[in-house]
């Protein structure tokens, strides 16, 4: 299981207005029963970004298999003259009983990968269009951006701290992106509750600013917490405070933070006193306003471990992924055989049509070295490579999985790619997207 509390409430008003008044037009038309295939993919990358994170797999399924309108929804409903009585009598029955395929969670993903397929009937499929695009557009954007920070990071540890830079249900959400992408804990509790994160936090400034000195608040701390809690020490005089952290801790203090000024200057001057004083092994914790190159910058300071918060939650200047949910095959009789549709409009917003594989092509170290997508019969020597999987078959949900496999997969793989995919420097995506018919 995904989430150690799956919300159960309904999941179906979180839809545009359109939805259901396509459904009531092709309801009238004959045509809402026409097996259908929908896809999701990007037609592009946020600028300079080498590759994308697929996150909110998870969360798609809850809210697929929660898709149900209520009474009092469907009564509101037909207050707001949104659809018309057949309509509300076909929601009231809604149940997805389609297929559902994608790439699993935490796979890296490029454009034009198709990221997840929804086959059904036009009516089941189509309404699922805004809940989709809005877990995955956000979902995946923040796990773009913890990854860039974790590879950044170079093995050290970072903390999700950005709740109180969110949308508190968008808090939830990003918390569990970043523990997709790599960070090892978060602040938020209701994020460590329902996704089952460790959650870590000792003390803010107003704790120290609370008591009469900064060695009452140390000790009161320690008192309560013990030894390996970690003190925030620059809230008056830094060198001050952490001379007083390991006078009242002894150097057994688990770690100490610094939250302002130059964090590269500072943990070396701070990694230099705690050293002279004997506390060797307590950690140096940043945070402020860090982002992946912030992080980069510190590579060669004495950090043990770093807080993230805006920049993370907000997708590191990127909070969205620009996904598009596209009508890419149908039936043109009861029965028949599936036909690709495409839309054909001048500029960037052009599709292809037909149901997709994707398959991501080693090179002969098993380097990964394009991401090839096709329509026709897939080539022998990709037979091994394909990155869809099943996740609901027949409105069964069949992928779900706990949220450490999702982890681990993307270890594997951001690290099957070329080397370059973790610069920081602005840069054209690092796998091309080939196309095949």
């Amino acid at each position: 299981m995904d989430a150690t509390h799956r919300a159960a409430g309904s999941t179906a008003l979180l839809t545009d207005r359109y939805e259901l008044t396509m459904l009531q037009a092709a309801l009238r038309s004959g045509a809402a029963h026409r097996r259908s295939v929908f896809e999701v993919f990007t037609r592009r990358l946020p600028n300079g970004r080498r590759y994308g994170v697929t996150a909110g797999t998870g969360r798609v399924l809850d809210a697929v298999e929660n898709f149900r309108f209520t009474a009092p929804q469907l009564d509101w409903l037909a207050a707001q003259d949104v659809v018309d009585a057949r309509t509300l009598e076909y929601l009231a029955d809604y149940r997805f009983t389609g297929d559902i395929h994608g790439y699993p969670e935490g796979e890296v993903y490029f454009p034009g990968s198709p990221l997840m397929t929804v086959e059904g009937s036009f009516a089941e499929a189509v309404i699922l269009e805004t809940v989709i695009l809005s877990i995955l557009n956000h979902d995946s954007a923040i796990a773009a951006a913890a990854s860039r920070m974790t590879a950044a990071a170079g093995g050290r540890p970072c903390i999700e701290m950005g709740a109180r830079r969110a949308h508190e249900g968008a808090a939830v959400a990003a918390a569990r992106a970043a523990y997709v992408a790599g960070f090892s804990a978060t602040s938020d509790l209701e994020a460590g509750f329902t996704h089952g994160i460790p959650t870590t936090g000792t003390a803010a400034h107003a704790f120290t600013l609370l008591h009469d000195t900064e060695r009452d608040a140390f000790t009161a701390q320690i008192a309560s917490m013990g030894r390996g809690t970690t003190l925030l020490v620059d809230t008056y005089d830094l060198k001050e405070a952490v001379r007083t952290a390991v006078e009242v801790a002894g150097p057994e203090l688990g770690a100490v933070r610094i939250d302002s000024g130059d964090l590269t200057l500072l943990a070396h001057r701070v990694r230099r006193q705690l050293d002279e004083l004997g506390a060797d092994k307590t950690k140096i914790i940043v945070t402020s306003d860090l982002d992946e190159y912030a992080i980069a910058a510190l590579a060669a300071a004495p950090v043990d471990g770093y807080g993230v918060g805006t920049s993370l939650v907000t997708g590191s200047g990127h909070p969205t992924c620009a996904m598009v949910y596209k009508l890419v095959a149908r039936e043109s009789v009861p029965g028949g055989p599936l036909v690709p549709v495409a839309k054909r409009s001048a500029g960037a917003k052009s599709s292809i049509g037909g149901r997709k594989w994707a398959a991501r092509r080693p090179d002969a170290d098993g380097v990964a070295e394009a991401e090839v997508v096709g329509t026709g019969e897939l080539p022998g020597e990709l037979a091994g490579h394909l990155l869809q999987v099943p996740l609901v078959l027949a409105g069964e949900t069949v992928g779900r999985e706990p949220l450490a496999a999702a982890r681990e997969r993307h270890v594997r793989s951001r690290a099957a790619l070329p080397l370059s995919a973790t610069q920081l420097s602005k840069g054209e995506p690092v796998l091309p997207t080939e196309r095949t018919a």
